[in-house]
């Protein structure tokens, strides 16, 4: 999946340039410390450039960096929450046209309220749908947590059903294209679901 593989490494910065560790408990230690500490600090910043900062981080940095702190932490999980967020800007900001013709897709065929929840334009241009990924995670580390989460998982399926649908068209056409849409929608699914657990997860205050 395209919008997925990890970008050139740029080692000019990192997240205040936390050191590598070892060990499986001390990482995981560093996963929530780190992700507990960035939303702390961005919520505290009251002239918002902490989370200008954090927003533009992938596009200047890339995003080894965050993999070596959160890509292993569990689905539902602060840290866990915070890398999928940060996997679909990354996705949609690489991607922009690919993401904006699945997501009309979906919107077209998908009868749910997930369209209204993500809040993207009806359609949606590709630069449009920047702004909205970037709104989202604007939401998470200054807003609601829990409501940027559900935006995001909306954002996730409606994208998915796009995926799902193009894969069928291509299905006798097209076989290898078809089943890379497929396992995107897969991926975008799961994601949808994970975030859907973590809102939930931070309601009712046992996110960490």
């Amino acid at each position: 999946m395209s919008e997925f593989r990890r970008p050139v490494r740029r080692p000019s910065a990192s997240f205040d340039n936390i050191a590598g560790t070892s060990g499986a408990a001390e990482k995981a230690r560093i996963a929530h410390a780190t992700a507990s500490a960035l939303i702390a600090r961005a919520r505290a910043d009251e002239s918002g450039e902490s989370t200008e900062r954090l927003i533009a981080f992938t596009a200047d940095h890339g995003i080894d960096e965050i993999a070596e702190l959160w890509s292993a932490a569990p689905a539902v999980s602060l840290p866990g929450a915070l890398w999928r967020l940060y996997l679909l800007q990354l996705a949609i900001h690489n991607d922009p046209q690919t993401v904006a013709l699945l997501y009309e897709r979906g919107r077209v065929e998908l009868a749910t309220v997930d369209t209204l929840v993500a809040g993207a334009p009806a359609p949606a241009s590709p630069e449009e749908l920047v702004v909205v990924i970037d709104e989202i995670l604007r939401g998470a580390f200054r807003g609601d947590f829990a409501i940027a989460l559900e935006r995001a998982a909306a954002f996730c399926r409606v994208h998915a059903s796009g995926a799902t649908h193009v894969a069928d068209d291509y299905e006798t056409t097209e076989t290898e294209r078809a089943s890379e849409l497929t396992t995107r929608a897969l991926r975008l699914s799961t994601y949808a679901r994970d975030l859907t657990a973590c809102a939930s997860a931070w309601r009712a205050g046992i996110l960490t």
